[in-house]
């Protein structure tokens, strides 16, 4: 905690810089209503981009299921027969029209992670390029993009597995500056102490557009069939980007409908947090010790986050032998949760700051340590539930429940630390913390080739420790306040 005067000398050091909007010679500008407001309105509206792109992002995992001749997938069964069956009898599909393939678990794998590997490939171009042009194009653009590769997807499949796998390559090209380009608009958007608030709305919207689309796309397979899937998340996606495109203002100065004092709230500040320098400074970035505690931290609860995401429900049907793909609220549930906290987190940490006078990093650090070692600790338990297959849903539930944390935690500590390159910021931590999507999956295959409990146990050692170094590697070497090289000359007082 820290004293309630706020900013008044730049000897401050991270206890004051961290919490000051203003300029010393400029007077504070009251904090404008959040109802109705321009800048809630944009968290709203990359609210439903995010849900639109992650809908897009997880609803092949789901159609692939039929898309797949079942016969092919038979020699290819791993299941243990350590815990008894707890599925349901396989119910006979309503619809049956949608083409089927022959494609062996090998090849739907490949299919799953080439995402990553054209998602990989822009995080860092997509944050330089918003820092120039601003993100709002490229937001748009990139989740048209990538609607409108989904609405090829059965035609692509028909082409062949190469086809559609350099389709889904080609979505995550356009997916990859979607995160890069939103960071790099709430730079111009986001008053210090509400960044919480509006970076963890905007964003929930992934977690709700998982919650959505898997049961949703179980629905759609069920009772039409796999390609309806990809036409409707893939028009959804056209809608949101005509309704973005007319709805959204690039800066607060170039917004058409906003009123007089949120402008000048918004400006003021921010006024002594943004460079006006036109190159990149990228070796003091890159030599930076706050930005590789971020890398870190975002590489390190990634792979967390894609043991969960993928391996979890593996371990249920292989070990416990229980689908959670039967049943979409259970599938569903843990996204629930983490969406659910990621609101109520961002809504806390702004009150913590602005309220109670804690200070950034102190907030940054303990919500990155809640959302990165509570995961972890469920994570191995997991491991150790034996076959009691509700237990684990509920310790799934409740990991990916704790994750949401961090989103007001090292998640959006690129613009505390450097507001002006925070797009060429996320470009690079999200380009380290896609490699475990990449090779996570990889690993615990190799780890379990006889698919048993023991086995799987260590699979959860690894990302658990993985996860706890990342939280304490953060911890140690993060900063709360905007950096000497991220500013220029004109704030002496900084530089």
């Amino acid at each position: 905690m820290r004293s309630p005067i706020r900013g008044l000398t730049s000897s401050d050091g991270e206890e004051g810089s961290d919490r000051t909007p203003l300029l010393q010679s400029t007077p504070r500008v009251e904090a404008a209503p959040a109802c109705c407001s321009a800048r809630y309105n944009l968290a709203v509206l990359a609210f439903f981009g995010f849900f639109v792109l992650y809908a897009l992002r997880v609803n092949l995992s789901v159609a692939l299921v039929d898309m797949v001749d079942s016969n092919t997938t038979l020699a290819d069964n791993r299941t243990s027969k350590e815990c008894a069956e707890h599925s349901a009898p396989i119910k006979v599909l309503h619809n049956q029209t949608g083409k089927r393939y022959q494609w062996d678990a090998e090849t739907q794998g490949w299919i799953l992670g080439s995402f990553f590997y054209g998602y990989i490939i822009t995080q860092i171009p997509g944050g330089y390029i918003a820092s120039k042009v601003g993100g709002k194009l490229l937001l748009g653009f990139g989740i048209l993009g990538t609607a409108v590769f989904t609405l090829f997807t059965p035609i692509a499949a028909d082409f062949g597995v190469g086809a559609l796998i350099v389709l889904r390559a080609l979505e995550g090209l356009g997916e990859g500056v979607t995160f890069p380009a939103m960071h790099a608009m709430w730079s111009s958007w986001a008053p210090p102490l509400e960044r919480s608030k509006l970076l963890s709305i905007s964003y929930a919207g992934a977690q709700l557009g998982t919650v959505i689309s898997l049961p949703l796309s179980g629905i759609i397979c069920f009772y039409m069939n796999w390609t309806y899937v990809f036409y409707l998340f893939g028009i959804v996606g056209i809608i949101w980007f005509i309704l973005w495109i007319f709805l959204v203002s690039e800066t607060p100065e170039t917004h058409k409908t906003i009123s007089r004092h949120e402008k000048e709230y918004i400006l003021s500040s921010l006024k002594n947090q943004l460079s006006s320098q036109k190159s990149v400074p990228w070796m003091p970035m890159l030599k930076s010790l706050p930005l590789w505690a971020i890398v870190v931290a975002h590489f390190s609860y990634n792979w967390t986050f894609y043991t969960l995401l993928t391996l979890l429900p593996t371990y249920m049907k292989e070990i416990l032998r229980f689908n959670v793909q039967e049943n979409g609220l259970l599938s569903a549930l843990p996204y629930f949760g983490c969406w659910l906290c990621m609101i109520l987190s961002g809504q806390a940490a702004d009150n913590l700051r602005a309220k109670w006078n804690f200070s950034t990093i102190c907030v940054r650090r303990v919500f990155s340590l809640i959302g990165m070692i509570g995961p972890a600790v469920f994570l191995v338990a997991a491991g150790f539930i034996g076959c009691d297959y509700s237990l684990a849903v509920a310790f799934l539930t409740i990991s990916t429940t704790l994750g949401g944390f961090c989103s007001s935690g090292f998640s959006i500590n690129h613009l505390d630390i450097a507001p002006s390159y925070a797009g060429i910021l996320l470009g690079i931590t999200n380009t380290f913390a896609t490699i475990p999507g990449m090779v996570g999956p990889v690993i615990a295959k190799s780890l379990t080739p006889d698919n048993t409990i023991r086995e799987w146990q260590i699979v959860f050692y690894i990302a658990a420790a993985i996860n706890v170094f990342g939280a304490i590697f953060f911890t140690l070497f993060a900063k709360g306040e905007v950096q000497n090289w991220a500013l220029d000359d004109r704030h002496g007082h900084r530089s």
